[in-house]
């Protein structure tokens, strides 16, 4: 279970999810739910930057510019019922299921509250970096990383969600996804090598 902390007579939350070392908080504002890390493994700390970030919306919220726009949560259901619609058939349902699987573990936690239009290159690195830091094995302490092709595999439908976005008119323009270091692998000749890579 998550362990909470209610401020500002309850309408701002403090949380931390089960296996995550960093503090989240959340707000319902302006009509919709807004969520952040607060990038602190303190308590204490993150109180400060909750309340602080709290006081911030309620600022561009007076002043009336407060962000509005979709969601990458509303993109992703928005994908998830096109794919199955359009490759009914062709593709094996276990093969959506992933998809959904990865978007419902992965993804939607890490992007479901931010708008599409939030969703920058920067942004893709550092859930990169989540991802890669995020889970520890209990036994060594050390990060269990995930497998490369993993990793290229949630960026893939990552920008299937975007695409979707885009197409709809809710995105501008698609961001460049692409890993800015490669890793080295093992030296071989394959296609996706050679054809640069995702």
């Amino acid at each position: 279970m998550p362990e909470n902390h209610d401020l500002m007579g309850g309408k701002l939350h403090v949380y931390r999810r089960p296996n995550s070392t960093h503090w989240q908080c959340s707000t319902y504002l302006a009509g919709k739910n807004w969520r952040v890390s607060t990038k602190e493994e303190s308590l204490a700390h993150a109180k400060d930057f909750a309340q602080d970030w709290y006081l911030g919306l309620m600022g561009k919220d007076r002043a009336g510019v407060l962000k509005a726009g979709k969601t990458f949560k509303q993109a992703a259901e928005l994908f998830v019922e096109e794919y199955e619609a359009i490759t009914s058939g062709e593709r094996h349902p276990k093969y959506i299921g992933m998809i959904q699987g990865r978007l419902r573990v992965h993804l939607l936690p890490f992007f479901g509250h931010m708008l599409v239009t939030e969703i920058t290159p920067g942004m893709v690195q550092e859930y990169r970096i989540h991802r890669m830091t995020s889970r520890v094995d209990e036994k060594t302490g050390e990060p269990k990383r995930p497998a490369r092709a993993t990793i290229r595999m949630e960026v893939v439908i990552l920008r299937q969600v975007l695409k979707a976005a885009y197409r709809h008119g809710w995105l501008p323009y698609l961001p460049d996804l692409s890993a800015p270091y490669k890793a080295s692998g093992k030296v071989s000749h394959r296609a996706w090598f050679l054809a640069g890579g995702i």
